[in-house]
């Protein structure tokens, strides 16, 4: 085999493992968000408010902001492709119990588990995908994570709502539990054994993790995805009470932003190559102008359809600027941080819902994009703020070749 042969074969295998990170990423992100669409579903069987039925986005949330850190620094002597697959399996197990239970307190426990299991994957696929790609295409290798969890917008959750529908909410978890066997086994095939891709100890990844730099970047993500979230965790309600559509026509206009979001977020890994930090002003920017939008033009179905796309696009199109500038900004502290990032953005999310469910109970449902403006309004001399932010001299990002590692990973 000569070297351009040995080359593209690197290279196919590369983007084979790239593609089902996605995968594993696309089920997750199924199970995160397709709560949105049956809330009504489940508050109803469960006996519950819609806001209090809110509480299980919420639940998910926290399950990814604290106990995926604690999973990843528990864990942080093993090998990715064991973590991974360890991880998928967990994550079957709390679907399945989703499932089989109509109990509210049973549910934000499954929630709770999922949401944990969640935040260990995707930092640790993230941080992986980052360096198993040279210097130039990072953002593009961590956008086709996240690119899996914006295809789930499309075509998991507006499915998944249609399922709830038409068979019931349990139904919905019986087909995540289907999907994720299918990316169990191909992250048992597909992705490759490699060790840390920093350093072993904990010590020093916290210390580069945990660095105020990185701190910083993780304040301006929980501000930019919580304004979003104390939204559309209720999306489906405005759309109802608001805009005046229902059933098939919600899951219509949720296929709409799900669309938007997977343009988004593959365009924003080129994006976030060029330059994450001034992506994320500019995003957070458009956020305050697309939210106010919404606010206005809710009651007329034909521009909320428009106003959701534009969110949809930048909305997830700033996840891999962020993403790759926490990675970045922590150096060799890259497997822990990236598990912060997803609880950073997941903490925003779980405030941003809880704080729109009071806003639902308080002041009604069309009160959420106010909210939801005003954090991006708050968020804005921050996110400019954190574009001085430089990584250590000694923490550049490397990239590692898909082999295997004895010693890190045994399977």
């Amino acid at each position: 085999m000569n070297t351009a042969e040995h080359t593209d074969k690197n290279q196919g295998r590369t983007q084979l493992a790239l593609a089902t990170l996605a995968l594993g990423a696309f089920v997750i992100g199924t199970a995160e968000l397709v709560i949105v669409g049956i809330l009504n579903l489940i508050a109803k069987d469960t006996g519950v408010s819609v806001g209090t039925a809110g509480l299980l986005v919420t639940a998910y949330a926290l399950g990814i902001c604290i106990g995926g850190p604690l999973l990843t620094a528990v864990t942080i002597r093993l090998g990715r492709h064991l973590l991974l697959w360890s991880a998928l399996s967990v994550f079957l197990v709390g679907n399945l119990l989703a499932a089989v239970t109509t109990s509210f307190g049973a549910l934000i426990v499954a929630r709770v588990i999922t949401g944990a299991i969640h935040g260990l994957f995707i930092g640790v696929a993230s941080a992986l995908a980052a360096h198993l790609v040279p210097a130039g295409q990072q953002g593009r290798a961590v956008a086709m994570v996240f690119g899996g969890i914006a295809v789930s917008t499309v075509i998991g959750v507006p499915l998944g709502t249609l399922v709830g529908n038409a068979i019931g909410w349990q139904a919905t978890f019986v087909g995540i539990v289907a999907l994720g066997a299918l990316a169990l086994v191909a992250t048992l095939a597909f992705v490759p054994r490699v060790g840390l891709t920093g350093p072993t100890g904990l010590g020093s990844q916290a210390r580069h993790a945990f660095a105020p730099r990185v701190l910083a970047q993780l304040g301006v993500g929980l501000l930019l995805l919580g304004g979003q979230f104390a939204a559309f965790t209720y999306l489906a309600s405005y759309l109802e009470d608001v805009t005046g559509i229902s059933g098939g026509a919600v899951s219509a206009f949720l296929l709409i932003y799900g669309i938007a979001s997977a343009v988004g977020v593959f365009g924003g890994g080129r994006f976030a190559d060029r330059g994450a930090a001034t992506t994320l002003v500019v995003a957070n920017i458009a956020l305050a102008l697309i939210l106010t939008a919404l606010h206005y033009v809710g009651d007329n179905p034909a521009l909320t359809a428009v106003a959701l796309a534009v969110w949809g696009l930048v909305g997830f199109g700033l996840v891999p600027s962020f993403q790759l500038r926490v990675i970045t900004l922590a150096g060799p502290g890259g497997d822990l941080a990236a598990t912060l990032g997803a609880s950073a953005v997941n903490a925003g999310i779980a405030g941003g819902a809880a704080a729109g469910g009071w806003a639902v109970e308080a002041h009604g449902v069309d009160s959420v994009f106010v909210l939801a403006l005003i954090v991006m309004v708050v968020a804005l001399p921050a996110t400019w703020a954190a574009t001085r932010l430089r990584p250590a001299a000694d923490a550049p990002v490397q990239a590692v070749s898909p082999v295997a590692d004895p010693v890190a990973d045994p399977t």
